[in-house]
């Protein structure tokens, strides 16, 4: 779908550039996004953009910022347009016993409008008078179907323009749902999530309660982000989400009990709509006071790893990497001494593949140097996952008989602390040691399983980008106006590491 085939934005609407967007050649020519992409501006179009902001009040304006949309270089300025109003939003709320957190759940949505869907609960009585005492309509189901059957036997009954989703054990504001409508300004929005942190309601937080709080596994960072596979961010957590009602169809596929959200934005994007992700608001997500509940739900998400692959390939790797900057990263977590040419040298074929696709200005030697940098970090994480976290079993054996493999074991744990460092997580570096370690195995040995019972292996697989120093195409780049003809397709961009993004 071009950009002139998706739906008009209306006046006023506006977008602003994302901070990781370079403007080279007097903001004729952009280079950032998530995935990283070039994209030149016509000077009618160049025009448009106004200290980085796109404001749309003519058809110019308003082909800029869908672009900028779409390419993922610019977020909108959801101040620009106001809340709806509390009766356009029906809450859905699934829930299985835990009557406590669910009052807790009612308590924060008042008075928005709530639909509670019992799913076959081993206390009805307790979920019914706690939805009686808050005036939220009930829906009891007689057989177990999962949280994404429950959340579509709610969806069935809402007759408001937008559903959010809000699980039991989260507590969410009317007016933080609310904020989140403006998004759907934008009428090719389908759906948009908060950031979901974790709050731990007990009364003296066990250690993996503390850990979880600033590590959570639903918390997809600070940086707003439209999502899709291959972006920053490629999905979103069904604990918390609002959609519009006639872009979902039949909601969430009742058939997955894990991964169902990941699987609805994927159909969404799929299908030409657009979903957000939007950090500035925010839900809390009760931690699990016991570790046996935490690393359990932390193998259930593993093994929804399989399903995900079988319907969808590609999009579920758990690594996108080069062979240059593969071969680089390696060479630095097996830290030998022919590391030390080896890395320079990888690094110099990926500079060289880059700059033959940037164009212009923005093949200049000290970006192509920083974004030749970024990528070997990435990848450098990327491999550090795949030895603690998706692969670690076969590395666990490999460090039996194998020195270079504890060692690179052994570099990527400080690898992975480090990044939790930079990303915030500034907590004792004991417990975001053990915190993690922990998190890798149990989600890894979930990973492995649901990998071993669909008896394929392909939810561990990893997308390998091609090396071609002289392909121009492999970073997009729109060589047209935007304002003259419709855009270049644009694709994600791996040839020489650069993500998904961090």
């Amino acid at each position: 779908m071009t950009t002139f085939d998706r739906p008009v934005l209306p006046d006023g609407f506006e977008v602003r550039l994302r901070d990781d967007v370079q403007r080279l050649e007097g903001g004729r020519l952009l280079v950032g996004g998530s995935p990283l992409r070039a994209v030149r501006l016509s000077a009618v179009a160049a025009a448009v953009v106004d200290r980085g902001r796109v404001r749309v009040l003519d058809a110019p304006s308003r082909l800029v910022a869908r672009r900028l949309l779409d390419g993922n270089l610019a977020d909108p300025v959801p101040g620009a347009t106001p809340a709806t109003a509390t009766a356009e939003v029906t809450v859905v709320i699934p829930a299985h016993d835990r009557a406590t957190q669910l009052d807790r759940t009612l308590a924060a949505l008042n008075p928005l409008p709530c639909v509670v869907v019992d799913d076959a609960s081993l206390d009805p009585a307790a979920v019914a008078r706690v939805s009686s005492r808050h005036g939220a309509r009930l829906v009891a189901l007689l057989r177990n179907v999962g949280p994404a059957g429950a959340r579509n036997a709610g969806l069935a009954l809402v007759t408001t323009p937008y559903v959010a989703f809000v699980d039991s054990d989260v507590t969410v504001g009317p007016d933080t749902l609310r904020r989140l409508t403006r998004h759907f300004a934008d009428p090719a929005l389908a759906l948009v999530g908060p950031r979901v942190v974790s709050t731990s309601r007990s009364a003296r937080p066990r250690w993996h309660e503390r850990y979880d709080a600033a590590s959570s596994s639903l918390d997809l960072g600070r940086r707003a982000c439209s999502v899709r596979p291959g972006a920053a961010v490629a999905w979103l957590p069904s604990a918390c989400v609002v959609g519009r009602v006639d872009k979902l169809g039949g909601g969430f596929d009742e058939s997955l009990r894990i991964g169902e959200d990941v699987d609805l934005v994927w159909r969404l994007v799929e299908a030409g709509h657009t979903v957000r992700y939007d950090p500035a608001e925010t839900a809390h997500h009760d931690t699990r006071a016991r570790m046996r509940d935490w690393l359990g739900r932390k193998f259930a998400y593993g093994t929804g790893g399989a399903v995900l692959a079988e319907r969808h390939g590609p999009k579920t790797a758990v690594a996108h990497l080069s062979p240059a900057m593969a071969l680089a990263a390696g060479a630095l977590l097996l830290r030998r001494r022919w590391s030390v040419p080896v890395v320079p040298a990888c690094l110099v074929l990926s500079a060289r593949s880059l700059a033959t696709a940037l164009p212009g200005a923005a093949s200049s030697p000290s970006l192509v140097a920083r974004l030749s940098l970024r990528g070997l970090g990435w990848s450098l994480r990327q491999e550090s996952s795949l030895l603690l976290r998706h692969w670690w079993p076969a590395a666990a054996l490999g460090a039996v008989v194998s020195g270079s493999v504890r060692r690179a074991i052994v570099t990527a744990a400080a690898v992975d602390v480090a990044a939790a460092w930079v990303e915030g997580q500034r907590g004792n570096p004991l417990t975001t040691l053990a915190g993690r370690r922990l998190d890798d195995l149990a989600y890894g040995s979930g990973l492995w399983s649901g990998a071993l019972s669909a008896r394929s292996l392909r939810c561990l697989g990893i997308v390998w980008a091609p090396y071609r120093p002289r392909d121009r195409t492999s970073l997009p780049v729109d060589r047209r106006p935007v304002h003259a003809a419709p855009p270049l397709t644009l694709k994600p961009h791996h040839s020489t590491g650069l993500p998904p993004e961090p």
